[in-house]
């Protein structure tokens, strides 16, 4: 019987699964190519770094009590097909979606997502008391299953989660795919479609959530600075979605919840288009070379239009893992995320490209 401190524990909240981000390079005499974590390979954004330069001189005093500035550098980077006062900005993409689980979900409340995807869909919700609805995605191909989804949902669903391009599949929903969905799901059912890595997509039926916001669909474009911008490290997101969400979901945006330095990365980052198209083309180039290197080694692979690749190795995942790290190649199992026996492994610029197929080939011949 619980009679202390433990009986107002939230019973959701015991020690289940725990997202884990990928290890850090670890300390070697030899080179280490970093193709676990989906970092951008060319660094930062120049100026985002100069942007975060001019801000330490003034980390002594508080940051902006509010996002408005990022918000404005957003709209002006959409266009201005988009308000400023449609768009939530945090501490990374992850923080936008426990914002979105802590502002719609109640304990019971229904969430679904398909594995395999990004964990933190069902870890975070189940922070929140969610009961979790897992349609996986179809295979062999990773396809978004929408019957099955659009069947599973009940009057307690609040919030389907739909990621394109996926991680770590690197699939994508097809235009129409996502239309007809969005056409027939239940009016009161927020979509979170997941498009941290869009810029990197170049599928002519590919789709962001911006056509179905402007629409008025109940849809929210989730995005990060971690991958296309090279600011992982400073841990900023933000989403877009129609003003009526977005206003919703400020209520709970906490005052001087920016730091400065991420603000002026952030807004330094979107000025920099240069970096934005150089970091596509070296993605889309070294995407191109690793899949047909994969085929010529005989490695299945799945197509991607992320910046990384879900592979079937030709050994066990960990021993595999294992192995690739021997000579110095960082990569990542995802068994965690729903696809058992599968390693993802990002694009890298060519010469860390080269090394692992470099470090494939030996394996291979062993």
């Amino acid at each position: 019987m619980k009679n202390g401190i433990e009986s107002i524990f939230k019973p959701h909240l015991e020690p289940k699964e725990v997202y884990k981000g990928g290890k850090n390079i670890p300390a070697s005499t030899k080179k280490i190519y970093k193709l676990s974590s989906n970092e951008n390979p060319l660094g930062a954004s120049p100026k985002a770094l100069e942007g975060m330069k001019k801000a330490i001189d003034l980390i002594d005093i508080y940051p902006d009590q509010t996002d408005i500035r990022l918000r404005e550098a957003l709209a002006n980077d959409f266009d201005n097909q988009l308000g400023a006062d449609q768009f939530i900005t945090g501490n990374s993409g992850s923080e936008i979606i426990d914002m979105i689980l802590r502002a719609f979900i109640n304990d019971g409340d229904e969430v679904i997502f398909s594995n395999p995807c990004f964990l933190p869909y069902s870890v975070f919700s189940r922070w929140y008391g969610a009961k979790q609805v897992d349609v996986r995605l179809l295979e062999p191909d990773y396809a978004l299953d929408a019957e099955e989804i659009l069947s599973a949902i009940t009057a307690k669903t609040k919030i389907v989660f739909l990621t394109s391009p996926n991680n770590p599949t690197g699939t994508y929903i097809p235009k129409a795919v996502l239309e007809d969905f969005l056409e027939r799901i239940p009016k009161n059912i927020l979509v979170v479609f997941d498009e941290v890595y869009r810029h990197f997509a170049d599928a002519e039926d590919y789709v962001t959530a911006l056509p179905y916001v402007k629409q008025g669909y109940n849809i929210l474009g989730l995005n990060s600075f971690s991958k296309t911008y090279g600011l992982a490290g400073q841990r900023i997101g933000y989403c877009y979605t129609t003003a009526k969400i977005a206003n919703y979901l400020r209520l709970i945006h906490k005052p001087f919840l920016l730091p400065l330095t991420s603000i002026e990365a952030a807004i330094g980052a979107l000025n920099d288009k240069l970096f934005v198209e150089k970091t596509v083309k070296t993605v889309r180039e070294g995407r191109q070379y690793l899949s047909d290197s994969f085929a010529a080694l005989g490695i299945k692979y799945w197509p991607s239009q992320a910046n990384f690749f879900i592979i079937d190795p030709p050994l066990p995942e960990m021993e595999f893992t294992d192995k690739l790290m021997q000579e110095g190649i960082m990569v990542r199992p995802v068994s965690q995320f729903g696809a058992p026996g599968k390693v993802r492994i990002t694009i890298g610029d060519q010469e860390a490209n080269e090394a692992l197929v470099n470090a494939l080939k030996k394996i291979k011949a062993h």
